[in-house]
């Protein structure tokens, strides 16, 4: 998917460009204690020095991922709200540059930005297809020299080994990339009244099929309450307490309930079984139809 920029926005967006260029660059030892005046101080001063001599690294980043279709803007936006994590939670004490602490969040800002945006099917959820969806391009151009054609086996070898996945996440993500969004609602062919969604296939089961669970569901439920006013009322309770609860009842708790020894329950358990089998399959011709 594209996306354009109405000319308001694109005035804007190169306001913000040119005034952030202008920028003085820092030095090293200013730029730390501006950094050690945030941290230590709060300084809001200091904090919008630091943040506006890097918004320039932003741009920089920025256009890296121009070629992704999403506005320039946007891409901005979201490199600023990286910048920011940075200043929070940048040490001067480590002896590290800003912008190079900073180009990392930065960048993770704008990827996952990206990520979410590409297209409405959610991409790179692992770090090994994030890792595809931004360098595929690159090396399958570098390995193969190929543009618009399917990678061959050795290429995907290549790309995995050098990015450390598995080769199925190779041919996952090369399909994904070559393959853009298509709305359900688009019609099949020009003039056409059809849509692709006509051709989804209907997974629920069809009426008949409906009709038919719920006469045999009945007619089971109709076998199974005959069958067990063939019982004894002992047999009766036992079959309700041991096999018609969401959690049986024990033999032994059974046994205290009813005067008998929990072998005595067991027996009598089976036996009931036994009578309502024999029940039921006076019922079919053929017992496995119980099943079907």
């Amino acid at each position: 998917m594209a996306y354009v920029d109405d000319p308001n926005t694109q005035r804007a967006n190169l306001t913000f460009i040119k005034s952030s260029m202008s920028q003085p660059l820092l030095e090293r030892d200013h730029e730390f204690a501006l950094a050690k005046a945030w941290r230590d101080d709060r300084s809001e001063e200091a904090l919008h020095e630091l943040i506006r001599s890097y918004t320039r690294l932003v741009i920089a980043l920025a256009s890296r991922f121009r070629n992704y279709g999403l506005p320039m803007g946007d891409l901005i936006q979201e490199g600023n709200v990286g910048l920011m994590q940075a200043a929070a939670r940048f040490e001067p004490d480590r002896e590290v540059r800003f912008s190079t602490y900073a180009s990392w969040w930065i960048r993770s800002a704008m990827q996952d930005y990206v990520l979410r945006n590409w297209s409405i099917v959610r991409t790179g959820t692992t770090a090994a297809q994030k890792s595809l969806f931004f360098n595929l391009r690159r090396l399958k151009a570098k390995i193969e020299g190929r543009d618009g054609e399917s990678l061959t086996d050795i290429g995907r070898d290549k790309i995995a080994t050098e990015l450390n996945v598995n080769k199925s996440d190779v041919l996952d993500m090369e399909l994904r990339l070559s393959a853009a969004d298509q709305s359900l609602n688009a019609p099949l062919r020009e003039e056409s009244e059809g849509e692709w969604q006509d051709l989804l296939p209907d997974q629920h089961p069809n009426p008949e099929d409906v009709v038919q669970v719920l006469r045999d569901t009945e007619t089971r439920s109709r076998w199974l309450a005959e069958a067990l006013d063939e019982l004894s009322p002992r047999e009766k309770r036992i079959i309700a307490e041991r096999r018609l609860r969401d959690e049986a009842v024990t033999l032994e708790e059974l046994g205290r309930e009813l005067g008998v020894s929990k072998e005595r329950v067991r027996q009598l358990e089976q036996r009931a079984m036994f009578k309502l089998k024999a029940s039921i399959e006076k019922k079919v011709s053929d017992p496995e139809d119980l099943f079907a």
